[in-house]
């Protein structure tokens, strides 16, 4: 079965709260950071500075992506939230959320793009998503996030 990407739409809001934390990669202040997120989203789409794609596998709810243009650069863009379902991860999901991304990006001319992430092991596998994806991995400031989790950067030119 083929990934189908969309945009999103109200109901998608639990879903990407549950699949986040599903993941168990991320904390509760970060799940409560995200859902102010998807809230400033549809309080305001063109004004949030934020996009999202939805992946549906098989017509259900898989996995999502959320990213924006970088604030005072010309061209530069941010991955900032992605999540695929535990169960569907390895089956393109993400690559498919991320190249969707990265096509879009390109055609409102940006130039580049940027992830940041923890080097915490719970994000390895989307790490190496990253460098599988062309990202290069740039920069890291020691002890970010807290003493030994370390601010990770990937960058890629479009």
């Amino acid at each position: 079965m083929a990934v189908k990407i969309r945009g999103i739409v109200p109901p998608d809001r639990a879903h990407i709260i549950g699949v986040t934390d599903e993941t168990g990669a991320f904390l509760p202040d970060e799940l409560t950071v995200l859902g102010e997120i998807v809230d400033e989203y549809f309080n305001d789409p063109e004004g949030s500075g934020y996009y999202f794609l939805i992946a549906e596998y098989n017509n259900n709810f898989a996995g999502y992506l959320c990213y924006g243009p970088t604030p005072m650069t010309h061209g530069a863009w941010d991955m900032y939230w992605s999540a695929v379902s535990p169960g569907l991860q390895g089956r393109g999901i993400g690559s498919t959320l991320f190249t969707t991304a990265a096509d879009h990006i390109k055609k409102l001319e940006g130039r580049l793009i940027l992830i940041e992430t923890s080097s915490n092991p719970n994000y390895k596998a989307a790490r190496s998503l990253y460098i599988t994806l062309g990202y290069r991995h740039v920069s890291t400031i020691p002890d970010f996030y807290n003493p030994g989790d370390h601010k990770e950067t990937f960058w890629k030119a479009l």
